[in-house]
């Protein structure tokens, strides 16, 4: 068996809860935390034995920043998981929601 470590974000969206795994970019929703967290684990799972029958699983990883070392594979170390915001002109703010779809 191997194991293949990933973090995990999860928020809510729309009356859902969004689960991301980190670096894999493999993502899944739930109506609870614990199930967005079940549903990622399975979608991972698959993601990765999909990518194995393909004979794609090692590039999968190492584009996603896995190194093999030692018969494992480690992940990317996190140096750190920050909020940052970007600030856009007052004509995006929400009453011109889509201001670029005008003609």
């Amino acid at each position: 068996m191997i194991n293949i470590e990933y973090t995990v974000q999860i928020w809510s969206e729309g009356g859902q809860f969004i689960a991301h795994a980190m670096p894999l970019d493999v993502m899944s929703s739930g109506e609870t935390p614990e199930a967005a967290r079940a549903a990622l684990d399975e979608a991972v799972r698959v993601f990765l034995l999909t990518a194995a029958d393909q004979g794609t699983l090692e590039e999968v990883l190492h584009d996603a920043g896995y190194e093999f070392r030692s018969g494992e594979w480690l992940s990317p170390s996190w140096v750190a998981t920050e909020r940052h915001s970007a600030a856009l002109p007052p004509e995006y703010a929400p009453n011109n929601a889509y201001p670029l779809a005008r003609s």
